[in-house]
């Protein structure tokens, strides 16, 4: 006889009350738990909706003012610095080396910028987050060394005598690779390269032993090339790029100017247009913006007003 049964006069048998435990766990997943079930009156709903302006209106504003007072430039340039007799092949023009890529820019600076003023590339259309382009990288092989090449690198993953490439993987590859240069009236302006990237991702990521390798000397060639005296871990370039993003439009830090401009100046950029983003029908800016505490320009104060909207 199980447990669930006992018996009875007469031989019958009948079902035994379950212990208290089985009756909670039945209980639990029937769903039958008592619960909390608040029945709002209008009264309560506008008083909910009173506090939660009373909070967030006056902080979404604030907000909302603090980016205002971000300073920026966007200047795009992959069509202006395409010489006109190449405007309508625009990619004839990236592929050929013999054609110059130097470029020069003028922008007039709108607002006083303070320093620090971060420089950003701008790309747009350029799909980092695609499943295959993320996963062609070797983790160890940054962090360790050529013995860890990994297949998913493939095809950037052997030169042309069968040595592996370091680093290896499409995403270093395709490299960012266009230099900018910032003249402010005769004075040329200094724009500081180092500790762009995150500290975790030098420390850790990429091998301060593990230096670049047979890369971009094949004939496949992408963007960038790298300096093959540096190890991986002070090359902030390759860093930078290599934390791909989410989105088909993004910015990358190239460098932080460390000193003010002033309003209704003129600056001149100095541009090397070399990647091509004519085959895709990518987009390129340059933007020079300030930060407050809340960082550059964004739309955080728009998403705290907007429930309450």
């Amino acid at each position: 006889m199980d447990e669930a049964s006992t018996s009875a006069p007469g031989g019958a048998t009948r079902r035994a009350f379950p212990p208290a435990r089985s009756r909670v766990y039945y209980r639990f997943i029937q769903q039958n738990l008592p619960a909390w079930k608040p029945a709002m009156t209008p009264g309560c709903l506008i008083a909910t909706f009173l506090i939660i302006g009373i909070i967030f209106v006056p902080f979404g504003l604030f907000c909302l003012q603090t980016s205002n007072h971000v300073a920026e430039i966007i200047r795009r340039y992959d069509v202006d610095c395409v010489p006109n007799s190449y405007r309508g092949n625009k990619q004839a023009y990236s592929k050929d080396s013999l054609i110059s890529k130097n470029c020069t820019l003028e922008v007039k600076v709108p607002d006083h910028m303070r320093a620090p003023i971060y420089v950003y590339y701008e790309l747009e259309n350029f799909y980092q987050n695609h499943r295959r382009y993320v996963k062609s990288r070797s983790n160890k092989q940054l962090c360790f060394g050529a013995k860890y090449t990994a297949e998913s690198c493939s095809p950037i993953q052997w030169d042309d005598n069968g040595f592996p490439i370091v680093p290896c993987g499409l995403i270093a590859w395709s490299l960012f690779n266009d230099p900018y240069g910032f003249t402010y009236g005769s004075k040329e302006i200094k724009v500081n390269r180092k500790n762009i990237s995150w500290k975790s991702d030098r420390e850790h990521k990429f091998g301060k032993n593990v230096f670049p390798s047979n890369f971009q000397n094949g004939s496949f060639i992408g963007g960038g090339k790298l300096d093959p005296t540096l190890p991986l871990s002070e090359q902030e370039d390759l860093i930078v790029w290599m934390r791909t993003s989410a989105l088909p439009k993004f910015r990358k830090l190239y460098g932080v100017i460390e000193e003010d401009l002033r309003v209704d100046k003129t600056m001149t950029i100095l541009i090397g247009n070399n990647y091509n983003t004519y085959t895709f029908g990518g987009k390129k800016n340059i933007v020079l913006s300030t930060a407050t505490w809340l960082g550059g320009k964004n739309d955080l104060g728009i998403l705290i007003l907007s429930p309450v909207r």
